[in-house]
C-alpha cells in the first residue's frame, strides 16, 4: 500500500529488518560451506573459511553499528529501497541507507559463527576425506 506521498506503507520496523537478516545468515552459511568445497587444498580451504569468517566480523560489526546510527538519526522514518524515488532531500538517503546496513551488518554477524564453524569442521576431518580436501 502506498502513502499519500508516494511512500510504502507500512514503514519498516527494525524487528522485522533484524529477522529478516537473521534468515538471510542462516541461509548464506551453506552457501558458504559449498563455496568452501571448490577449495581443493586442506590449507587454503581452511584459510578461505578463516578470511570469510573474518571479514563478516569486521564488516557485519561496521555495518551493523553505522547502520544503527543513521537508524536512530532517520527518527522514525524508515524506507525500503523501493521507495528511493521519493527522496526529496540530501537527508533522506539516509532513511533508505539504514535498513540495508543493518540487514547487511547482521547477516554477515549471522555468518561469521557459521564460517568459524566450519573452520573447525575442517580442521578436525579425517585425512583423505572429501572435507578435509586434497
Amino acid at each position: 500500500m502506498t502513502g499519500e506521498d508516494g511512500i510504502h506503507q507500512p514503514r519498516l520496523r527494525f524487528r522485522d529488518v533484524v529477522l529478516r537478516a537473521l534468515l538471510y545468515g542462516l541461509a548464506a552459511t551453506p552457501l558458504v560451506g559449498v563455496a568452501s568445497l571448490g577449495v581443493s587444498d586442506h590449507h587454503d580451504r581452511m584459510t578461505f573459511l578463516a578470511v570469510t569468517g573474518g571479514f563478516a566480523l569486521v564488516g557485519g560489526g561496521v555495518f551493523a553499528v553505522f547502520g544503527l546510527v543513521l537508524w536512530t538519526a532517520c527518527g522514525g522514518d524508515i524506507r525500503r529501497c523501493r521507495d528511493w524515488r521519493t527522496i526529496t532531500g540530501q537527508g533522506d538517503s539516509a532513511s533508505v541507507a539504514a535498513p540495508v546496513l543493518v540487514r547487511l551488518g547482521v547477516l554477515a554477524l549471522v555468518l561469521f559463527p557459521g564460517a568459524l564453524g566450519l573452520y573447525h569442521l575442517v580442521d578436525g576431518a579425517e585425512y583423505e576425506s572429501w572435507i578435509y580436501g586434497g
